[in-house]
């Protein structure tokens, strides 16, 4: 077969879909997207398919895809995330050879346009299942920098949940309290490995603004004077899983706590009370990410809260200068 390349484009979602879930058959990851979702992903603030992307042809016919995202700030490393997608009938030698040369060159070529002055890291995420991915990477000069567990919690089997602190008001997410939310994300996950400040457009595209945001799932914190956020969760559903699977999941994006009222017990009670109302509103199951050497403290969390770790994922870097 003589495969080509050329950039991929918005048009080329709903083929995508299906190279998506030709591979979720194979290497299982219990992530599914649509067309709508992909469209969704791709059309982010840093994101230029024309010259960041590539997509795979064997004639017509889609077969797969890479995407490099360049990040908004280096501190101090341009930590560039990167991603593909492969048809299990196109996996070969040559195809993972190809991918690992194009993620080198694009990576190089996207990182002189935004930090040329700042050490430059690809940074890859893998599931444990998607073993012709993980194999190609390392062959690539990629190695394993963090493991990140995906947890799930029974909403049908929930701890008692903790009291909330009296001295904080809790209120529902609103558009009122956006920007507070924003920056008190950026002051709670600075310390986190591979993490980056969010700007104002792009907190709205990963989060706030997306199709998928829960805001009636979504709870915040204030500090007495209501002028701060002190702790947050963050909730969204994907449609195109319960689809699939026919369970309604909440997948809790953000949990955060400032410093300052760290070791309370805060968190465990904001995330307990989003929990019990998830499981009012219908929902059957929550699902969160979490690195394994958080600084925080956030496996307990969780743990605490009925989550039980289901899957793992692995954080590959490559480092160039």
């Amino acid at each position: 077969m003589e495969l080509t390349w050329r950039p991929l484009s918005l048009d080329d979602t709903e083929q995508l879909a299906g190279v998506f879930a030709a591979a979720e058959a194979v290497d299982p990851t219990c992530e599914h997207y649509s067309a709508e979702d992909l469209r969704e992903d791709f059309d982010a603030p840093t994101i230029d398919l024309a010259d960041s992307s590539t997509a795979i042809w064997d004639g017509e016919k889609l077969v797969g895809y890479a995407l490099v995202r360049p990040r908004e700030a280096a501190n101090p490393a341009h930590m560039i995330r990167i991603e593909a997608v492969v048809h299990p009938g196109y996996r070969d030698d040559t195809v993972g050879a190809h991918l690992v040369d194009w993620f080198e060159r694009t990576g190089k070529l996207v990182h002189a346009r935004t930090f040329p002055d700042a050490p430059l890291e690809l940074h890859a995420h893998a599931h444990e299942s998607q073993r012709w991915y993980l194999e190609v990477m390392e062959k690539g000069g990629f190695h394993t920098a963090r493991t990140f567990l995906e947890m799930r919690a029974d909403l049908a089997k929930l701890p008692p949940a903790q009291p909330l602190p009296e001295e904080f008001p809790l209120v529902g997410f609103e558009q009122k309290y956006d920007e507070l939310t924003r920056v008190a994300r950026n002051d709670t996950f600075g310390d986190h490995w591979g993490s980056t400040e969010l700007s104002p457009e792009m907190w709205r595209h990963l989060v706030t603004g997306s199709k998928d945001f829960r805001p009636d799932l979504s709870f915040l914190l204030l500090s007495p004077s209501r002028d701060e956020v002190v702790a947050f969760v963050t909730s969204e559903f994907f449609k195109s899983d319960a689809e699939v699977t026919g369970i309604r999941d909440c997948f809790v994006d953000y949990v955060g706590t400032r410093a300052s009222v760290r070791g309370r017990g805060v968190a465990t009670a904001l995330l307990g009370h989003t929990l019990a109302k998830a499981k009012e509103a219908g929902f059957q199951r929550s699902s969160l990410s979490v690195d394994l050497e958080n600084v925080n403290g956030a496996l307990g969390i969780y743990e605490r809260c009925g989550y039980v770790v289901a899957e793992r994922w692995s954080g590959l870097v490559r480092a160039f200068g």
